[in-house]
């Protein structure tokens, strides 16, 4: 078996769901994501799939020319040939030209290999991809692990919103990027995406990466 990152289907739910449990203690009810993937045309959900060998990840021939090839355009929810265990899942909402990152979440049992930064850059990628300037999300005060992460990727403290989490009225943390589409950023960028393949590559978990920083490189063609 081999885990790779696809679009959030509809029969994805109920596993998503299961993740959700694991992750939070006021997890989102099923008709959430269904609105979300029907209706909501700037969501874009993503989640690690385990998928057999021997099932093609490649995209399908009108998906190959685009700079993320997994990016769920909008008013997509298709049935998925690799149906398998989601291990992880992860969504954002597109805001004209901002993304705001709403949730990353791994099951318990595969977390600290990896598998949400993957994540985290799969939503960067799609973000730069589709020429937003910044990337915003909260996060909870006492999630230091979550808070290092996103530093790492250019994040910083911004605001805090007090009470924000309705099942211990725990404050978040507003964070956010500067400008993705700075030749700064994506240089730096570039090299945390070439150290997380490394990373990827060299895991006992067979994560599919080849489509890691497609949309790093394209962005670099379009700098000055």
């Amino acid at each position: 078996m081999r885990l790779v990152v696809a679009p959030m289907q509809l029969e994805d739910i109920g596993q998503v769901l299961e993740v959700d449990r694991e992750s939070y203690s006021t997890p989102w009810p099923a008709s959430a994501y269904r609105r979300e993937l029907l209706h909501n045309a700037g969501a874009r959900y993503v989640v690690l799939r385990e998928v057999d060998e021997n099932s093609s990840s490649e995209p399908r021939p009108e998906l190959r020319s685009r700079p993320f090839p997994f990016l769920r355009w909008p008013g997509r929810a298709e049935e998925s040939s690799d149906s398998g265990r989601v291990m992880a899942y992860a969504g954002m909402w597109m805001m004209v030209d901002e993304a705001h990152i709403t949730t990353i979440a791994v099951r318990e049992e595969y977390r600290g290999r990896g598998m949400g930064e993957l994540l985290l850059v799969s939503l960067l990628d799609t973000a730069i991809a589709m020429r937003a300037h910044r990337v915003t999300l909260e996060v909870r005060v006492s999630n230091g692990i979550a808070q290092s992460l996103y530093r790492k990727f250019g994040f910083e403290q911004v605001g805090l919103r007090p009470r924000y989490y309705s099942d211990n009225n725990e404050d978040a943390y507003i964070m956010t990027t500067g400008n993705i589409q700075s030749r700064e950023y994506l240089d730096a960028y570039a090299g945390l995406v070439d150290s997380l393949r490394e990373r990827l590559s060299s895991s006992d978990v067979p994560i599919e990466a080849a489509a890691l920083g497609t949309s790093v490189h394209a962005g670099r063609r379009g700098e000055a």
